[in-house]
């Protein structure tokens, strides 16, 4: 599944700064959120993830901030290139041991 990037990382860090600084006029963030959401343009719940995110990454809440989230994904795809280019490594040389075989038998 591709997610694509409808609101721009401002819109999403005013969003959560709305939220954050009206927070106190609602009965719960919820509210809040519900209150706000429209007004951005988006799902309430697409919001509270937002603000869930910035507070993870502001290590209020709990939970793998975005840049260590980032690193991971790197790591992944590094650890994946390394993988296939070791496979190929182990094929090439298992192809040059058999035709080394294959020339000494044939002399």
């Amino acid at each position: 599944m591709n997610k694509s990037n409808k609101f721009s990382p401002e819109v999403r860090e005013r969003a959560v700064r709305m939220v954050q600084e009206h927070r106190g006029e609602y009965p719960s963030l919820w509210a809040a959120v519900e209150s706000i959401a429209p007004k951005i343009g988006c799902v309430p719940q697409t919001l509270l993830d937002w603000i869930k995110r910035a507070e993870v990454d502001a290590g209020v809440r709990e939970g793998v901030t975005t840049s260590e989230a980032q690193r991971v994904k790197e790591l992944e795809r590094e650890n994946k290139e390394l993988r296939r280019a070791n496979e190929i490594l182990k094929l090439a040389s298992a192809f040059f041991a058999q035709a080394e075989l294959d020339r000494r038998i044939k002399s």
